[in-house]
């Protein structure tokens, strides 16, 4: 938590970029894979609005291949994480991306699962 962050306030978010500079081909990108594509449509579609751990996902991954899927999402500005102690939890930038790409968030909640 950061030193900020008082009793019953959120820890600051890790760093990501800014909502007017969010672009679509690097959110594409990081799109592009399977596994990243299914944590923002479980996240989107399951989540019920909180934030996430890596766990609760329920991926057979380790947790370096995880790690490096959650911070690629982060740094293409789809997803925003925040440092719980020793875990990271994460929760979907619906609004930024609503904003920026009207209709993209639902086009990833609507897909199938990608994987299983």
């Amino acid at each position: 938590m950061s030193p900020s962050a008082r009793k019953g306030e959120l820890p600051d978010p890790l760093p990501e970029p800014a909502a007017e500079d969010l672009r679509l081909e690097v959110v594409f990108g990081a799109l592009s894979d399977p596994l990243r594509m299914e944590i923002v449509r479980k996240l989107l579609v399951e989540s019920g609005g909180v934030y996430h751990p890596c766990g609760w996902f329920g991926f057979d991954r380790p947790k370096s291949s995880l790690t490096h899927h959650f911070k690629a999402l982060r740094e293409a500005g789809l997803i925003r994480q925040r440092q719980y102690g020793t875990e990271r939890r994460s929760q979907v930038r619906t609004e930024d991306l609503d904003a920026r790409f009207p209709g993209l968030l639902d086009l990833v909640a609507s897909s199938k699962p990608a994987i299983r």
